[in-house]
């Protein structure tokens, strides 16, 4: 049964309330914009969902652009492809550091105030980037500044909360908000590249600061929220039960001992679980990261021009689209393992087709290598957001994730930086795709071994059993 979002904040029973911090107030009380997103006729979830749909396709495809930066940046400077390709390295271990706080951070403050902060701070770093003369400024503001201030409010941001408000559409919900990705870079990336041809890498820098400013903080500060209960409901829209009402134990648990814990960080690093799961994302992260890096410089050595190139970048967040749309709904149908599986597997064929593109180039093998990357690879995303949130929801979920996250974006920080310096000492891509392929089977074993289906099942395995 729905919600009525007329009626909210005076049928919360204690143990639903908020933190202290966070205490919903009386509608005598509260804002007129309050009252107003209170009796939005739809489930409020579905607004947030619009909201990360924009925050993220701009969060992530300014993060993105400096594979477009990346070229031009090595001509003006003539600086090694490793020393370059490691600002993104220094980003993601900015990222990896920052993951942990980011998940406190939300469960504190909430994305109203997080992400806000995340765009001053990418804003500032392009800005900053456009005065670069060494390659330690290039660390300091497209690497911490822009890379690392991205997560805030890219993936991991919102993987730290969109999970409070779906249940039952949980992989959809999070397929929808992350697709923005993919619609923005349609349009963003080629228009990026223009800019840059024609006035260069320094005025695309300030265009995608001005973009940030203006879009992701006014946006964020006016209309996102942190939880359903912020507004009187529960995830899915699911009406509140009355006070001392008996808690029905959700039909979607398989382990309701695993499930009544009070999952804190440290509990939960004291599970197999936990580990296998920091293994998977650290190792899936060295594939999805290492490709999406060099794929435009690796285009380029082989003989396609900068355009196509910047093109081909796109097609992969534009597939990406049906990819997260797609997979997100099937892992509310099948399972969160099978779909990481099959995305993992799209990362193993990409690598492989890359590596013949590199041996006798052809659009044909580009086509397949965009494909494989972005119609299959790119659904993992969903299951990243998901899989936490099915093995430790609750309170500290966000704590939870961001020190799971911190191995993904370690991950994703080594892999770049490595495929670089293979790079410089052997002259080919070879070896660091034939690591990438192994990483990425290593990542399905351990997302299997860490087995979420034993503890929640998807809404599409309930009537099966």
């Amino acid at each position: 049964m729905r919600a009525s979002l007329t009626a909210v904040t005076d049928i919360i029973p204690p143990h639903l309330s908020p933190p202290a911090h966070r205490q919903i107030t009386p509608p005598s009380q509260q804002s007129t914009l309050r009252r107003k997103l209170i009796r939005v006729p739809i489930f409020y979830g579905w607004a947030v969902v619009a909201i990360a749909f924009i925050t993220i396709a701009i969060g992530v495809n300014a993060r993105n652009a400096f594979s477009l930066l990346y070229p031009p940046i090595l001509q003006e400077f003539g600086w090694s492809r490793g020393i370059t390709a490691a600002t993104f390295s220094v980003g993601f271990l900015a990222s990896s550091i920052m993951s942990p706080f980011i998940g406190m951070a939300m469960d504190r403050f909430g994305p109203r105030r997080v992400f806000p902060f995340g765009g001053v701070l990418v804003a500032a770093g392009f800005i900053a980037a456009t005065f670069t003369t060494e390659p330690w400024h290039l660390f300091a503001t497209l690497g911490f500044l822009v890379v690392g201030g991205s997560v805030l409010f890219s993936y991991v941001g919102h993987s730290a909360f969109l999970p409070n408000w779906f249940v039952r559409r949980r992989g959809l919900a999070i397929g929808v908000a992350f697709s923005g990705v993919g619609v923005l870079s349609l349009v963003a990336m080629p228009g990026v590249q223009t800019v840059i041809e024609t006035d260069g890498w320094r005025s695309a820098a300030w265009l995608l600061a001005g973009v940030v400013f203006v879009v992701v903080l006014p946006l964020n500060l006016l209309f996102q929220r942190h939880r359903p209960e912020d507004i009187g409901t529960r995830a899915d829209g699911d009406a509140v039960p009355p006070a001392g009402a008996p808690q029905a134990t959700p039909d979607n648990v398989v382990d309701p001992a695993w499930v009544a814990v009070d999952w804190t960080l440290q509990r939960a690093m004291k599970t197999s679980r936990f580990w296998w799961l920091s293994c998977g994302f650290f190792s899936s992260f060295i594939a999805y990261y290492t490709i999406l890096v060099h794929q435009t410089r690796f285009l380029i050595d082989v003989g396609f021009d900068g355009e196509t190139a910047a093109l081909a970048l796109g097609l992969v967040s534009t597939f990406g689209v049906g990819s997260l749309l797609g997979m997100g709904a099937l892992s509310d149908r099948w399972g969160r393992e099978q779909i990481w599986t099959v995305s993992m597997l799209g990362y193993i064929a990409c690598y492989g087709v890359s590596l013949m593109l590199q041996a006798q180039p052809s659009w044909i093998l580009m086509a397949t290598m965009v494909v494989t990357q972005g119609l299959i690879g790119q659904g993992m995303v969903t299951c990243f957001a998901s899989i936490p949130a099915e093995l430790f929801q609750g309170k500290y979920y966000g704590k939870v994730f961001g020190v799971l996250s911190l191995f993904g974006m370690t991950g994703g920080a080594i892999g770049p930086w490595l495929a670089g310096v293979f790079y410089d000492r052997y002259g080919s891509y070879d070896i660091a795709f034939l690591a990438c392929m192994l990483a990425a089977l290593i990542g399905i074993a351990c997302v299997w071994m860490a087995a979420p289906r034993k503890v929640r099942r998807v809404a599409g395995k309930i009537a099966t059993v």
